[in-house]
C-alpha cells in the first residue's frame, strides 16, 4: 500500500507529500483545513461563510423570477403553457451547468471555479433585465443558469472536504438553510423593488453579489482531498513513465481515476451509490419543481393575493424554512442522515396537503409557515448525501451527474405533468396535492435505501 494515497484521511504534509500539497502547503489558509483532528479555525468559517453566502445568493436568484412570474407574463403577453415552455428551456439549458462546473472542479480544483462561477453569475443578472423580448429574456436567462448551478454543489464539496466529519451535516444544513435566506430576501426585494419599478429593477439587485468572488479567492483555500488526489495521479503516472512497479491498490485506484467522469459513476463499484443519490435528486426536484415555480402565480390568480401580498408570505416562508433546515442538518450529525430526512418530509407533507384545502388568508399563512418548515427542510440531508456519497476522485462528475438527471426530471419534464393538470382543471391544487404523496413515498424509500454517513470521514464511505 503506497504511503502517500489521495483515498486517505487528511493529514498534514508528510515526508511523502506530492509537488501539488507541498505547493499548497506554504498557504496558511490550506494547513488549517489540512491538519487530520485539528481544530476549527477561521479558515473553516470563511469556506463555509463562501458557502452560505453563495445558497444566500442562490435562493435570492431563483425566488426572484417565481415571485416576478406573473409580471413578467403580463410584460411579454404570454399564456400559461408558453411561459412553461421558456422556463423548461432555461432549466435544461442549466442542467448542463450542474454538470460542467462540478465535471471541470474534478480536473481544476473546487475553490477556483467557484469564484468564477459566482462572478459569472453576478455579472450576467443585468443582462437579464435589459431583456427586450422573450426569446432574449430565455437566452440571457439561460445563460445565468448554466452559470448558477455549479456553485452550490462546488461550494457544498469544498465545505465536506475541509470541515470535521463530526460537524459536516450540520454546517452544509445551515449552508443549505441560507437559501431559505435569500428566499426572504427575494421577497422584500420582490415586494419593494418590482411592486414598485418593475420586474427588471428587481432582476438587477443580486448583480452586486460580484465582490463574494473576491472573498472567495482571497480567504478559501484549496480541498486537500483533491489536492491529495492530483498528486497521486502525478506519483502513479510518473512510476509508470519510468518503467516502476506500482501496488495493487494504486494500480486499481488509477484505473478507475483514468476513465471519464460519468463512466465511473456507473461503474459497478459505485453504481449503488449512484442509484441512491438518483432517488434522492429525483425526488427532491420533483418535490420542489411544482411548489417552487408555480406557487407565487397560484397566489396571485386563485387566491387574488397582490405582488406585495406573496412576497411578504415569501419573506416569512423562507425564514421558516431556514430553522427547518438547520434542524435537518443537526439531526442529521446527531441521529441520522435518515432520520433527518424522514422527519421533514412527514411533516412537511402533512401542512402542505393542510394549506391546499385552505380558504382563509390566516389559514394560508399559518400552514404555509408549517409545512415550509419541513419541505425545505429535508433539503438539508439531500444535500449532505450526495456531497458525501462518492470517492474524491469522482465527487464532482458525481454530484453533477445525479442532479442533472434529478433536475430534469424534476424541473423539465414533471411540469408537463403540473400544467396539464392545471389546463384540465382549471387550478394548481390537484398538482400541489401530488407533492404530499411525492414526499411520503420519499420517506418510506430514505428509510429503507439511504446508508447512513454520519460522523464517518469521507475516505471510509467510498473510495
Amino acid at each position: 500500500m503506497s504511503t502517500t494515497t489521495a483515498d486517505t484521511p487528511v493529514g498534514g504534509a508528510t515526508a511523502g507529500s506530492g509537488p501539488l500539497e507541498q505547493k499548497h502547503m506554504q498557504s496558511a489558509a490550506y494547513r488549517a483545513v489540512a491538519a487530520e483532528g485539528g481544530p476549527i479555525t477561521k479558515t473553516h468559517w470563511h469556506i463555509a461563510s463562501a458557502n452560505f453566502l453563495g445558497w444566500g445568493f442562490d435562493g435570492m436568484d431563483g425566488v426572484i423570477f417565481a415571485l416576478i412570474t406573473p409580471l413578467i407574463i403580463k410584460d411579454f403577453g404570454l399564456t400559461i403553457p408558453e411561459w412553461r415552455s421558456g422556463v423548461q428551456i432555461w432549466l435544461f439549458i442549466g442542467i448542463a451547468g450542474l454538470y460542467f462546473w462540478p465535471w471541470l472542479a474534478d480536473r481544476y480544483g473546487r475553490r477556483t471555479l467557484l469564484a468564477l462561477n459566482i462572478l459569472m453569475f453576478s455579472l450576467l443578472m443585468p443582462v437579464v433585465a435589459l431583456s427586450p423580448t422573450f426569446a432574449a429574456f430565455i437566452a440571457a436567462r439561460s445563460a445565468v443558469g448554466f452559470a448558477l448551478n455549479g456553485e452550490w454543489s462546488l461550494g457544498s464539496m469544498l465545505v465536506a472536504e475541509t470541515w470535521p466529519p463530526q460537524y459536516r451535516g450540520r454546517v452544509i444544513g445551515i449552508n443549505r438553510a441560507a437559501w431559505c435566506l435569500g428566499a426572504s430576501l427575494a421577497g422584500a426585494i420582490t415586494g419593494i423593488v418590482a411592486a414598485q419599478w418593475g420586474w427588471r429593477f428587481a432582476v438587477m439587485v443580486p448583480g452586486v453579489i460580484a465582490l463574494l468572488a473576491i472573498y472567495v479567492r482571497a480567504t478559501c483555500p484549496e480541498s486537500p482531498y483533491w489536492v491529495k488526489a492530483q498528486d497521486r495521479k502525478t506519483r502513479i503516472r510518473q512510476t509508470l513513465a519510468k518503467g516502476g512497479h506500482i501496488n495493487a491498490a494504486d494500480e486499481a485506484w488509477y484505473s478507475k481515476a483514468g476513465k471519464v467522469g460519468i463512466a465511473q459513476v456507473f461503474a459497478p463499484d459505485v453504481l449503488p451509490a449512484t442509484l441512491v443519490a438518483l432517488f434522492v435528486t429525483i425526488c427532491s426536484c420533483c418535490i420542489f419543481g411544482t411548489v417552487g415555480t408555480w406557487m407565487p402565480l397560484y397566489l396571485a390568480t386563485e387566491k387574488k393575493w397582490s405582488t406585495v401580498e406573496f412576497s411578504s408570505f415569501y419573506v416569512a416562508w423562507g425564514i421558516a424554512g431556514f430553522f427547518g433546515l438547520w434542524l435537518s442538518g443537526w439531526l442529521a450529525d446527531k441521529v441520522g442522515r435518515r432520520i433527518g430526512f424522514v422527519v421533514c418530509l412527514l411533516e412537511g407533507a402533512l401542512f402542505l396537503t393542510l394549506w391546499v384545502y385552505a380558504e382563509s388568508r390566516e389559514a394560508l399563512w399559518i400552514y404555509g409557515m408549517l409545512w415550509s418548515f419541513g419541505f425545505l427542510g429535508f433539503w438539508a440531508p439531500s444535500t449532505i448525501l450526495t456531497s458525501e456519497i462518492f470517492p474524491t476522485r469522482i465527487r464532482g462528475a458525481g454530484n453533477g451527474v445525479v442532479w442533472a438527471i434529478g433536475y430534469f426530471v424534476g424541473f423539465v419534464l414533471w411540469p408537463f405533468v403540473t400544467v396539464a393538470l392545471q389546463q384540465s382543471t382549471g387550478s394548481f391544487a390537484v398538482a400541489f396535492l401530488c407533492i404530499p404523496v411525492f414526499m411520503v413515498l420519499m420517506a418510506l424509500g430514505v428509510w429503507l435505501m439511504v446508508p447512513e454517513h454520519a460522523g464517518k470521514e469521507l475516505n471510509t464511505i467510498s473510495e
